[in-house]
């Protein structure tokens, strides 16, 4: 099996899916692109929180976030994936951030300091460690493994951040 070929983004696809794949560039970070894709996600988490349009629908419209930009990055890291020529490039951080909405969207409104601290270790932590089964998760082909990994670290995060906040109230 030879090495894999870089090609150039030949269209308006490759383009874009290297721009949401990259995060819109923060995945071209000379230092941990991964971690500055996450915090990209706790900007994110941030701007989500305070957003009470939909009101009692927050919880929803959290999954449909972390559904929306999951399915999306797939594609993307799919696509990036092929133009890039390498599996799972470092430059490709969109699954950082949606594993970062997950640790905390289903949980917290408008989350404390400390909490959002505790987050980004917990999960930059499950990403990197790569716990049961996330390793597993991390082999699926294309896009699908690149995400995947991630949120399965974005679900161990939340658990865990449920857990302290669940015996410390005076956290959350």
């Amino acid at each position: 099996m030879g090495a894999p070929t870089v090609t150039r983004p030949s269209g308006i696809k490759d383009r874009l899916a290297l721009v949401i794949a990259t995060g819109f560039g923060v995945g071209y970070s000379p230092i941990a692109p991964g971690t500055v894709g996450s915090f990209v996600g706790i900007l994110l988490i941030l701007l989500l929180s305070r957003w009470q349009l939909l009101g009692g629908q927050r919880v929803f419209v959290n999954w449909l976030v972390v559904a929306v930009i999951g399915a999306v990055g797939i594609w993307a890291g799919s696509r990036a994936e092929a133009v890039l020529g390498k599996r799972d490039p470092p430059q490709v951080v969109i699954d950082e951030i949606v594993g970062q909405l997950l640790t905390f969207g289903l949980i917290f409104r408008n989350p404390p300091f400390t909490l959002l601290f505790l987050g980004f270790l917990f999960f930059r932590f499950f990403d990197i460690a790569k716990p049961f089964p996330i390793r597993s998760l991390e082999r699926v082909p294309l896009g699908f493994g690149i995400v995947l990994d991630d949120l399965a670290a974005g679900f161990y995060a939340s658990l865990l951040l449920a857990l302290i906040v669940h015996n410390w109230p005076s956290l959350a």
